[in-house]
């Protein structure tokens, strides 16, 4: 009988890792079998069992109880006992405790079978992972790997060999060896299938979002994601590791609103799961969030506890990440002092005795940074030197300076010290082996190094060296949100090479810095020529907007010249915008209408005082094209007295409209020194374009807006409100008119979408379109709002669809009533028909309905016409 209890025990072990609620439920009534007889060892197996199947249901508490319960049991033989061992190793590493996992391993190894101890060195991969022995790691996995390929292959063999398979892949993504870790967990996740181990395929597929995310695929990401909550419900705590991964890889990719939304609901998870080391990574992750996002105060609070319980769990090594997020708050929240920077210099010296070069040098940029504002040139020079790759004997200059400021009795020494006892004290005097500078804080540092010297033309090439490798490395993310947001990193770089800009040039060498930086934000090759600007502007101004400190700068640029001046300080101009922005929706609302509409006037002609009040020599009665600035991009120009009834375009910058205008024209009817169109005649040999309008659900006049859209032209087609429809029409049609309700996603903008009648159509869908149409209009309210995570890169519907290719984007800035878009869209259409461009006849529409909420963003100083000549029956009479 005990032997068959033993084989039944065995079988709920094996069961564990296929359907755990069941393997529990089982193994529950052969433990309570075996104690009834008085049977030791099946008792000790049914409760490894019992440990196993609670662990895959997330009980991580009650695994550990019964494994303990396990080992302390009396008489059991000897190898049971060191299985039992083996199972918590991972137990005691998932509730923060990798130190005790590896000395329980060592306990267990001496009586282990080979096989059983190649099981082991897939746990004790686990571990060490967590204390960022990598290299260590990956030689655990590959030992057992190799054994348990060669094993009898049972079920139980298959689960340690796709778990190997698995950890091993993920150490690779630790270390950003993508390729490897692709590789690995999609072995994984074939083994895990081919053997019906349903509950590991769930865990390697968890890992499909993290990968996608790093290999910027974000639309994959969240299909991956959607999928796995699916997949791994019922399952809480590996459900919320997932989401703190997709979080992690979410705010690599500098994505952190999204990642905010992931950890919101893993912190709490894993909090319940009694996931510990999970949950300190997850924390450390939400205090890097939170000093992203702009509170700083909570960053530093979370970052504390982070680094306490990192420590706590004997993960020393990763606790100087936690400081860094606590030092770079505080350095929000305080003054610049020499202590601060002493902490500063001494956690970067901590970061890359803990092998994490490239935090330690960003760290010793921001510190040679908070030399300079104290005054302290000497140790600004010595940190930058240590950066700049011109240097060779950085290293041994940087141990010289850092010795006295070790002496000083602040946490970070003491951390130091800490870390020193935790056997990582020999990387201390290695800095060499660290010298991994990024690319963008050696050009940083090289540029700081050379104004300090009064090297200026230095310092020009080191920030244009810079940002060229920045542009390089954004350039291979077609994702333009990816794009944006990896661009970010050099916002401080590009600033430094503004403000030398404004302190040693002129109006056109200001115009060209600023333009490089939104040429590398946008993903476009180069910075146009003043002289193609000014030569394609004609009788137009273009007025670029442009934020240095705390002022707001304008570049106006005619055909007759350029001219730099300051406007106003940025926060009072983000404040009118705001108070603009409150009465135009609350007037739209119709609630107090009249006092609303007060409102607005007085905020407009305030707001236009500010802004426009300084230039407005300069721009005269012109036509306008805006490049935008900080708070501008949500402001609905027309609204503004001065641009009433004016043709205005608003675009990312002067590159991209240069494009947009080009594409309107044709390449073949295009003057390629300057991208100037050649005459009217030119459109005239193109035809008239093809109209395509669809009216989405829930709105009452959006019907008749798109009979009067079509009404107006002669080659116009209706499609339905469905995405495949709408998809179609975007490579065919030359106007795109929606009627429908819009949404802005504010945390993640390319989620902003156009409702149709089978679900929405988000900016991500338009990712794929190569040829979009001419001009797209989106009659939706908020449907040409954007965040701008970098100058140059608006991301929103009306962004994402000039960034693939449409010369001109008209859509709402605010909420706009029904029967108001109605009116404005069909004087709107009525005056494209009739051969005017899409700004001048926005504008007469506006001003004649007195309906302000529409903006054209690109290229609107042209008609728009056909993409091909149509047939000769199509063409005007």
């Amino acid at each position: 009988m005990t032997t068959r209890l033993v084989a039944m025990a065995e079988d709920a072990v094996l069961q564990s890792g296929i359907d755990p609620a069941r393997a529990l439920a089982n193994a529950r009534a052969i433990h309570a079998a075996a104690k009834g007889m008085g049977a030791v060892e099946p008792a000790v197996v049914a409760l490894r069992a019992m440990a196993l199947a609670s662990r895959e249901l997330g009980d991580l508490e009650a695994s550990e109880r019964h494994l303990r319960q396990a080992i302390a049991t009396g008489g059991a033989p000897a190898d049971r006992l060191a299985q039992a061992r083996l199972s918590l190793v991972t137990v005691r590493t998932q509730r923060g405790h990798p130190l005790q996992a590896l000395r329980i391993a060592a306990m267990a190894w001496a009586y282990l079978s080979p096989l059983d101890r190649a099981k082991l060195d897939t746990q004790r991969a686990v571990a060490l992972a967590h204390l960022g022995r990598y290299q260590e790691a990956v030689a655990s996995c590959d030992r057992a790997v190799a054994v348990l390929a060669e094993a009898p292959g049972t079920v139980d063999d298959q689960r340690f060999l796709a778990g190997g398979l698995l950890n091993r892949g993920l150490v690779h993504a630790y270390q950003s060896r993508w390729r490897q870790a692709t590789a690995d967990i999609a072995a994984c996740l074939r083994l895990a299938q081919s053997a019906g181990l349903a509950h590991l395929a769930r865990l390697a597929a968890a890992n499909l979002p993290f990968l996608a995310v790093r290999q910027g695929d974000v639309p994959a990401a969240f299909a991956h994601y959607r999928a796995c909550e699916d997949t791994l419900f019922g399952f809480p705590e590996r459900l919320a590791t997932m989401r703190a991964d997709f979080a992690g890889a979410l705010l690599a990719a500098q994505l952190p609103g999204e990642a905010r939304a992931m950890l919101s609901l893993a912190v709490p998870e894993l909090e319940a799961a009694g996931a510990q080391a999970a949950l300190a990574d997850a924390r450390l992750l939400l205090a890097q969030v939170e000093l992203l996002t702009g509170d700083a105060r909570q960053a530093l609070a979370v970052a504390r506890r982070a680094e306490a319980e990192l420590c706590a769990h004997g993960r020393e090594s990763a606790a100087p990440l936690a400081a860094e997020v606590a030092l770079r708050a505080r350095l929000v929240l305080e003054p610049p002092s020499p202590g601060l920077l002493a902490e500063l210099l001494a956690c970067a010296h901590e970061l890359a005795a803990c092998a994490y070069p490239a935090g330690a040098a960003a760290l010793r940029l921001t510190a040679a940074e908070l030399a300079l504002a104290v005054g302290d040139t000497a140790t600004a020079t010595a940190q930058l030197t240590l950066l700049d790759p011109r240097s060779a004997a950085a290293p041994a200059r940087e141990a010289r300076r850092l010795a006295p400021l070790l002496d000083a009795p602040t946490l970070a020494t003491r951390r130091l010290t800490r870390l020193a006892s935790a056997q990582q004290a020999a990387h201390l005097a290695d800095d060499d082996d660290h010298d991994e500078v990024p690319s963008l804080v050696r050009w940083h540092a090289a540029a700081l190094l050379a104004g300090v010297s009064d090297d200026h033309e230095g310092a020009f090439g080191a920030v244009l060296r810079g940002l060229a490798d920045l542009g390089a490395d954004a350039e291979r993310f077609d994702d333009p949100s990816l794009r944006a947001h990896r661009v970010r990193a050099g916002l401080r770089l590009a600033s430094y090479g503004l403000g030398l800009a404004i302190s040693r040039g002129g109006p056109e060498t200001v115009f060209g810095w600023a333009e490089r930086w939104r040429a590398v934000s946008g993903g476009r090759p180069s910075a146009p020529a003043l002289a193609a600007v000014m030569a394609a502007l004609g009788g137009a101004a273009l007025v670029e907007f442009l934020c240095h400190d705390d002022a707001l700068l304008a570049v106006v640029i005619t055909s007759s010249g350029c001219e730099l001046r300051r406007v106003a300080d940025t926060a009072s101009l983000a404040e009118a915008v705001i108070r603009l922005r409150y009465g135009l929706r609350r007037a739209s609302l119709g609630d107090g209408a009249g006092d609303h509409q007060d409102l607005v006037t007085a905020e407009a002609s305030s707001l236009e005082r500010l802004l426009l009040g300084p230039v407005a020599d300069l721009v005269g009665d012109r036509p306008l094209v805006i490049v935008p600035a900080g708070p501008l991009h949500t402001l609905p120009w027309s609204v503004l007295p001065l641009l009433r009834a004016r043709p205005v375009s608003v675009a990312p910058s002067a590159a991209a409209w240069l494009s947009a205008r080009a594409r309107l024209a044709g390449p073949f009817e295009t003057d390629a020194s300057c991208g100037e169109p050649l005459g009217a005649a030119a459109y005239a040999r193109r035809g008239e374009p093809l109209v395509v309008a669809a009216a989405g659900p829930g709105l009452e006049h959006a019907e008749e807006e798109v009979r009067r859209v079509l009404a107006a032209y002669r080659r116009a087609e209706r499609v339905p409100a469905r995405t495949a429809a709408v998809s179609g029409a975007l490579t065919r049609a030359d106007v795109l008119h929606l009627a429908a309700h819009g949404t802005f996603c504010s945390h993640s903008p390319l989620l902003s979408s156009i409702e149709l009648e089978d679900g929405p159509l988000m900016a991500y869908d338009l990712l794929p379109v190569s040829m979009p149409p001419s001009l797209v209009v989106l009659s939706a309210c908020d449907s040409g709002m954007a965040r701008v995570p970098a100058e140059g890169a608006p991301l929103g519907l009306a962004g994402t669809f000039l960034s693939q290719g449409a010369s001109c984007v008209v859509a709402g800035l605010i909420p706009v009533p029904d029967e108001e878009a109605l009116a404005v869209m069909t004087v709107f259409h009525e005056r494209l028909a009739a051969g005017g461009a899409p700004a001048s006849a926005l504008a007469e529409a506006a001003d004649a309905t007195g309906v302000l909420g529409f903006t054209c963003f690109g290229a609107g100083e042209h008609p728009v016409v056909a993409r091909e000549a149509p047939p000769d029956s199509a063409r005007l009479p």
